[in-house]
């Protein structure tokens, strides 16, 4: 074989070793690098976890905003919070404490 023939030869097989080297690098970063498919992976679930999160909050954001209404709007839910949570009584009621029997 003539050194023409070897320069060909080598020529065509750097090419093709390039393009392996350029295809693995590339293969590494879809597979070990940064923003790899593990890595969305791993993004998904969290996503998933937030937005469980987020809807859990958004109910008790709605509940606490009727409760609001609710205390905004009428009187009467004011009296019943304040009887029941707070043990409280109008001014002329009378508050009668009934206790049950003992057992023997």
């Amino acid at each position: 074989m003539s050194k023409t023939q070897v320069v060909a030869v080598w020529r065509d097989k750097w090419i093709t070793v390039v393009l392996l080297v350029l295809l693995g690098l590339l293969q590494y970063r879809l597979w070990l690098g940064k923003h790899s498919i593990p890595d969305y992976y791993t993004l998904t679930g969290q996503v998933e976890e937030q937005s469980q999160q987020n809807a859990n909050l958004a109910q008790r954001n709605a509940l606490l905003e009727a409760d609001i209404n609710d205390l905004k709007i009428g009187l009467e839910a004011i009296e019943e919070r304040a009887r029941n949570e707070l043990g409280l009584i109008k001014e002329g009621e009378t508050f009668y404490r009934i206790l049950p029997a003992e057992a023997n």
